[in-house]
């Protein structure tokens, strides 16, 4: 392989993926990144008054099945086991997440089983043939009292829009049990990095052959400098925003210290829609192998994304949907030295594990070519859900 220098645009999991792959080829790799730390929205620091570990831009729990990307990650660092049980505080009184079993009992005052609580809900559901978006589905699976006292005013705050204007498949993204199940996810694999995300991470970039840039703004203009570009940024961005800003949520947050245990539990939903924020985390409940006297406790809101915020949630309406089709097209048309890889520059929501899996076929897909020259020519786009 012909390796010459490359660059990659951002230092989240997807460019450190791939700035690796490339650097144990030989190739000499550059990472910038425009804020001043690595790992973007995964990014951990210790909070100097507690000392506990924070994810500052929200909880992040590595949760998959791929056993060669969970084998991936522990190359770089040491994952403890974590499960994670969230609570819902709603006007009905604060319940287990996501919902099960017990939270259906409880919510219910009933004593039902696993072999009959299906036919119970049924009493309660809607019936709507074809459900066409998320209130939809959730009224025709879970009925109104359930939809209404855990999804409606949370989803409303979350997205900025009532829940009817989103689409169905958001539903099916939220797991429901019909045992006593509390474990927020049903991956094999789960856990939290022992020394923070930005530590793996930090290894992952850590070769002879990377050089990272921080605080670096990318410009298009310096991609005739590289051999191949490689954007995990938001693709109408890199376009400066030609057809226009693909709809994103956004999320701020405001910190408290505390002492002892402020709430008992790592994250509490906030599910009243005259609730403002969304929800509530105490982060040193996401590392229960540490101790902590003091405690940081971080309120989330949601808001729109305007153009001095980082976008976190592609909403993915169907005027957004539209742009992105004019972006793709528009892009592959420029049969430019860039590949378009990760969660912003393809406008989708990603979880860690499927983020690290494209990077990782990405670049091996791109390295294969290389080496037999056969002609490279392509993004993820072909390959979106």
């Amino acid at each position: 392989m012909d390796c010459k220098r490359y660059l990659v645009v951002g230092a989240g999991f997807s460019g450190a993926v791939i700035a690796r792959k490339l650097a144990e080829q030989g190739c000499k790799v550059v990472v910038v990144d425009k804020r001043n730390h690595i790992a973007g929205n995964c990014h951990t620091e210790r909070e100097n008054k507690t000392n506990v570990m924070v994810h500052k831009y929200g909880p992040h729990i590595f949760n998959t099945n791929n056993k060669r990307v969970w084998d991936y990650v522990n190359t770089f660092g040491s994952f403890m086991s974590y499960k994670n049980k969230v609570i819902a505080d709603t006007e009905k009184g604060v319940f287990s997440m996501p919902m099960n079993l017990l939270t259906i009992n409880q919510f219910f005052y009933t004593k039902l089983t696993p072999n009959t609580v299906e036919a119970y809900l049924k009493t309660k559901q809607l019936k709507i043939q074809n459900p066409q978006n998320f209130e939809e589905q959730a009224l025709a699976f879970l009925g109104e009292d359930l939809y209404y006292n855990f999804f409606y005013g949370y989803t409303k705050k979350q997205w900025g829009c009532e829940p009817k204007e989103l689409p169905s498949s958001i539903l099916k993204r939220l797991p429901i049990r019909f045992n006593y199940d509390d474990n927020y996810y049903n991956s094999k694999y789960q856990g939290i990095p022992e020394k923070g995300y930005t530590g793996i991470i930090s290894n992952i970039l850590d070769h002879e052959n990377i050089e990272v840039r921080l605080d670096t703004e990318y410009s298009s203009t310096e991609n005739s400098n590289y051999e191949h570009v490689f954007y995990t940024g938001a693709i109408d961005a890199y376009h400066n925003y030609k057809y226009g800003r693909l709809g994103y949520r956004t999320v701020f947050f405001k910190e408290e210290i505390h002492n002892g245990d402020y709430q008992g539990n790592a994250v509490i939903n906030y599910c009243d829609q005259d609730v403002e924020h969304t929800r509530v985390h105490e982060h040193k409940h996401f590392a229960p192998w540490e101790k902590h006297d003091k405690t940081i406790v971080i309120t989330e809101y949601s808001k729109e994304t305007t153009k001095e915020d980082e976008p976190y949630y592609p909403k993915r309406l169907e005027q957004d949907i539209k742009m992105f089709e004019d972006y793709k097209l528009y892009t592959n048309g420029l049969k430019e030295n860039v590949s378009f890889v990760g969660r912003l520059a393809t406008y989708r929501y990603l979880d860690m594990d499927k983020v690290i899996e494209e990077a990782i076929s990405y670049v091996e897909y791109f390295i294969n070519n290389k080496k037999t020259n056969r002609p490279f020519g392509g993004d993820l786009f072909s390959n979106l859900d």
